[in-house]
């Protein structure tokens, strides 16, 4: 037995069930179901008039889900590539910027939690943490050992 077609609004409504979705995260994702057109659109008013998409919330939950594991240039990046107006990002972004040797020290302690013996091995520490979206003077300081553990 097949189950029943869900509407455009059923499955925006299930994608956000999942998790917080940027409306343009969900015009991409529902474009190739749009019957007419408009209905995506008007749909995605209805949902975000009535509170179901709000990007404080999508940005909100980006910084909790990815700040313990990327630095604040990956953080950017994503809530970019969600479509966010940039001062949402900014802002965002702006929060993160604390506590960015703290986690970076953190996230490199999960990994390494040994001063690099070489060059080679500084090198591949140093290349994980800016893969990760933490910038140079945050990984020296982490691989120079100027961090205090508090």
């Amino acid at each position: 037995m097949q189950r029943p077609q869900l509407s455009l609004k059923g499955r925006a409504l299930r994608l956000l069930s999942g998790r917080e979705h940027s409306r343009s995260e969900l015009e991409r994702k529902l474009a190739g179901h749009e019957e007419e057109p408009g209905q995506l659109r008007r749909v995605l008013d209805e949902l975000q008039a009535r509170g179901f998409i709000d990007h404080q919330r999508v940005a909100d939950s980006v910084v909790h889900r990815r700040a313990g594991k990327l630095g604040a240039a990956r953080v950017r990046q994503e809530l970019q590539g969600k479509g966010l107006e940039p001062e949402l990002v900014a802002q965002a972004v702006a929060g993160l910027r604390s506590s960015e040797v703290t986690r970076a020290l953190e996230v490199w302690r999960r990994k390494f939690d040994a001063p690099p013996a070489d060059a080679a091995e500084r090198g591949k520490q140093a290349r994980f943490l800016a893969a990760r979206g933490f910038d140079g003077d945050v990984i020296r300081r982490v691989l120079g050992g100027t961090v205090t553990n508090d």
